[in-house]
């Protein structure tokens, strides 16, 4: 407020200024594919999505042998399905660490980060499904003097 008030009357011509929304442009690399990386506990996912028939290799695997269980599937799915993209992108991922379940989030993750990068209008889409989010959740460390992170020895009295 560089100018000075006279009177509150004056308050009421005064115009906020308004922040803009940010851009986002969109991130190919040179063979037209968007990247992300994903993550999840102990699980690092690198995802390259491209257009295509919707087929999902992980680890040079099919989804269906790596994934075995339809949930972790399904976990997979749900940024395409939310964004009503299931079956138009090639998903190709590179996942370690962790556990099954761990690189399961880690792909979903890295999906939804991809798909924001390719087309960045779905951006809201996700952000409300909560795909963008990363969940921090880590198991906790163990401490000296305990048995594991926050259990203790057995108390015997003799």
């Amino acid at each position: 407020m560089a100018e000075s008030m006279q009177s509150l009357d004056q308050l009421s011509t005064l115009k906020p200024v308004a922040a803009e929304a940010p851009k986002y442009v969109q991130k190919l690399d040179k063979q037209g594919r968007a990247y992300a990386t994903g993550k999840r506990k102990n699980a690092v996912a690198r995802v390259w999505i491209k257009p295509g028939g919707g087929k999902i290799v992980v680890n040079t695997r099919p989804v269906e042998v790596f994934f075995a269980r339809p949930v972790l599937r399904m976990l997979i799915q749900q940024p395409l399905v939310a964004s009503n993209r299931n079956g138009q992108y090639d998903v190709v991922c590179s996942v370690s660490g962790g556990g099954l379940s761990g690189q399961a989030g880690a792909v979903r993750h890295g999906i939804s980060k991809a798909l924001t990068y390719f087309e960045p209008e779905l951006r809201s889409v996700l952000k409300r499904g909560g795909f963008l989010t990363r969940d921090s959740r880590v198991v906790e460390r163990k401490k000296y003097g305990k048995a594991k992170a926050r259990r203790s020895f057995q108390f015997s009295k003799r």
